[in-house]
């Protein structure tokens, strides 16, 4: 038998000894019924009664074994019985008890009555008490060890009394392998307060949480709401993360509807937690519908976004899937992973430069993709403040290779990854990805392919963002860095961010630059402050906070659109349309040359030819 995703034998032994009780239980319930029938006096039983129980006992028990066997009594798992089996029993025993009374008219060795009844209930009882009492006794002697301290444990406070806090109320009972202690639950219906859920408190809402985690010594809370809204979320988790006390909750609400609730399936609370936004959901059927069927190459496809967007489209069944990026261990990763979870999936991992223009024509020539995403990009703002030709040589003129290529060689759709740091930049990295915003569109003027381009904020979790940063300094004690207490940024998941990305791709007909919605700013400090608090630390005592400085070309905050540019909605609320900006086409495209041959040539002054091209361009910030 299957339990808790591993397979559960029941010995032999074990079904023989129930058998054995099973047989004890029918001829006792059957004397007792005539006993209690007749007044529980032994010697007020008529004789011919005494007969006839002697004359059917013996098939009474190969029948009440056939139906116990038949409603799968020996089959159970009986230290996790629940409700289900117990209803098995009822309905096992009810029909032994039929089988017994039509039995008794046929072979005409009536009882009184009463008999029948009494019998029925008594064997109900009996059989329940013996499948049910190995649990019991368990259940009973946690308690004891818990009333008298013997039990050394994990204290727990559950969020939440619905079924989820049942579920795993069930799972802590039973289980042999857990060493948690259910002491209290909160929640913030007042109808259930006060009463017990398994045995455990509802002791109020959220309000008692603080109160609760002193007075019950509680070491870690269980979020089990997969139901709540993200506000609602966000508002239990920033009263929990104050408690000093270890986090976890369910991941989401399938997890309810599949009836997977477990511990096991519990996982740390995250930052993206405490954004306080319901999580973006795409059309996938409208993704599904222009990639179902098609070559797709993702540039950049070891990287953080382009990675997941590899994931995304592997799971839309594309004819085939080609990355292409210059990094062999990024590559590999994720051509392994891909491998593993899709093993039909049509994939080709390719090591190339998109600065290569002969390897890059190759790879369209010989592969024809018909969707291309370009995420190839150098991302890091320091990096390229001091590097700043090879942000032109990679972003820039990777970008308008790539570009090309895919007019060549006939793709349908060239989505271009880009920043809202390509809006009014401070830094080369954002003047870079403008540039690259005016090569699409430049593009889709003159070719049959549509070139869009979807502009989005920061991604929590993605390579070089601050999470990953600031888990690494909490690891090794601190203090976290945060380069000014005032400095906002837009965050969304990755998933959420690629997300995005193929819903807009959907919606591409050419010339666009897509902007998504990152719903309301975040400042850095806010996040620093949580993501220790949930790691279970106290600001300023366990772990400091520095503040370093604005870094060269960084900004106190980033704008996703640029004050020429207005919105047009698209069928996705989360998803806009910005008006592209006009600019001379001839003319940029003799700056794009100069500019490629000052890159190329490893010029000094790099900056004041991009500022030529970006008017918007202030290094100075």
């Amino acid at each position: 038998m299957r339990k808790e995703g591993r397979i559960i034998d029941i010995p032999a032994s074990r079904i023989i000894a129930l058998i054995l009780m099973d047989i004890m239980a029918v001829i006792v319930a059957a004397f007792a019924a005539l006993y209690i029938r007749f007044e529980f006096s032994f010697s007020n039983i008529p004789l011919e009664y005494l007969l006839k129980f002697e004359h059917i006992i013996l098939i009474n028990i190969v029948v009440t074994l056939l139906f116990f066997a038949l409603w799968k009594l020996y089959k159970s798992v009986w230290r996790y019985a629940s409700a289900n089996e117990l209803i098995n029993i009822i309905f096992a025993t009810t029909c032994a008890a039929i089988a017994q009374t039509v039995m008794c008219y046929v072979l005409d060795q009536d009882m009184p009555r009463s008999y029948y009844l009494l019998y029925w209930f008594l064997l109900t009882v009996f059989i329940t008490c013996i499948r049910f009492g190995y649990r019991i006794l368990r259940i009973l002697n946690n308690k004891r060890n818990d009333l008298t301290g013997r039990k050394k444990g994990i204290n727990v406070m559950l969020i939440g009394a619905g079924a989820a806090a049942n579920m795993i109320l069930k799972e802590i009972e039973s289980s042999i392998y857990l060493n948690l202690r259910a002491k209290c639950i909160v929640d913030d219906q007042p109808g259930c307060h006060g009463k017990l859920l398994r045995g455990v408190p509802i002791i109020g809402g959220r309000e008692k949480i603080l109160e609760a985690v002193t007075e019950y010594g509680i070491d870690e809370i269980i979020y089990a709401i997969p139901s709540s809204n993200a506000t609602t979320r966000q508002e239990f988790l920033n009263i929990c993360k104050e408690t000093g006390c270890k986090i976890r909750a369910l991941p989401g609400m399938y997890q309810l509807i599949n009836g997977d609730v477990s511990v096991a399936k519990l996982k740390e609370v995250e930052i993206e937690d405490l954004l306080g936004r319901e999580p973006i959901r795409i059309n996938t059927e409208e993704v599904l519908g222009y990639v179902r069927g098609k070559v797709v190459m993702v540039t950049g496809g070891g990287g953080s976004i382009g990675s997941e967007l590899c994931r995304q489209i592997a799971a839309h069944c594309p004819k085939q899937l080609i990355i292409v990026d210059i990094y062999e261990n990024n590559a590999y990763d994720i051509q392994q992973e891909l491998l593993w979870k899709y093993p039909e999936l049509d994939l080709q991992v390719l090591i190339a430069s998109v600065r290569n223009t002969n390897r890059i024509n190759n790879i369209f020539e010989t592969y024809r993709p018909n969707i291309v995403y370009h995420a190839a990009a150098h991302k890091h703002v320091p990096l390229m403040e001091t590097s700043p030709n090879e942000a032109i040589k990679n972003n820039v003129m990777g970008t308008y290779k790539t570009a090309q290529a895919a007019d060549k060689y006939g793709a349908e759709k060239f989505v271009l990854i880009s920043t809202d740091k390509a809006v009014n930049p401070t830094n080369i990295m954002g003047a870079s990805k403008r540039i690259c915003e005016m090569v699409i569109q430049l593009m889709n003027q003159k070719s049959g392919t549509n070139f869009v381009a979807v502009r989005f904020g920061n991604v929590l979790g993605s390579n070089g963002s601050v999470i990953p940063l600031f888990k690494r300094q909490i690891a090794e004690g601190g203090p976290v860095t945060v380069t000014h207490p005032d400095i906002i940024r837009y965050f969304m998941t990755i998933s959420e961010a690629v997300s995005l990305v193929l819903q807009a791709g959907a919606y591409a007909r050419g010339g666009e630059i897509f902007v998504l919605d990152m719903g309301e700013p975040v400042k850095i400090l806010d996040l620093a402050t949580n993501l220790i608090k949930l790691s279970g630390y106290k600001v300023g005592e366990d772990i400091e906070i520095k503040f370093t400085g604005l870094r060269p070309g960084e900004k106190m905050y980033e704008e996703l659109l640029m004050n020429e540019e207005g919105l047009k909605k698209t069928a996705n609320k989360m998803i806009f349309i910005g008006k592209p900006i006009e600019f001379d086409a001839e003319l940029f495209e003799k700056q794009l040359k100069k500019l490629g041959e000052d890159a190329k040539s490893e010029t000094a002054d790099i900056r004041e030819a991009v500022r030529e091209i970006v008017p918007t361009y202030h290094p100075e910030g």
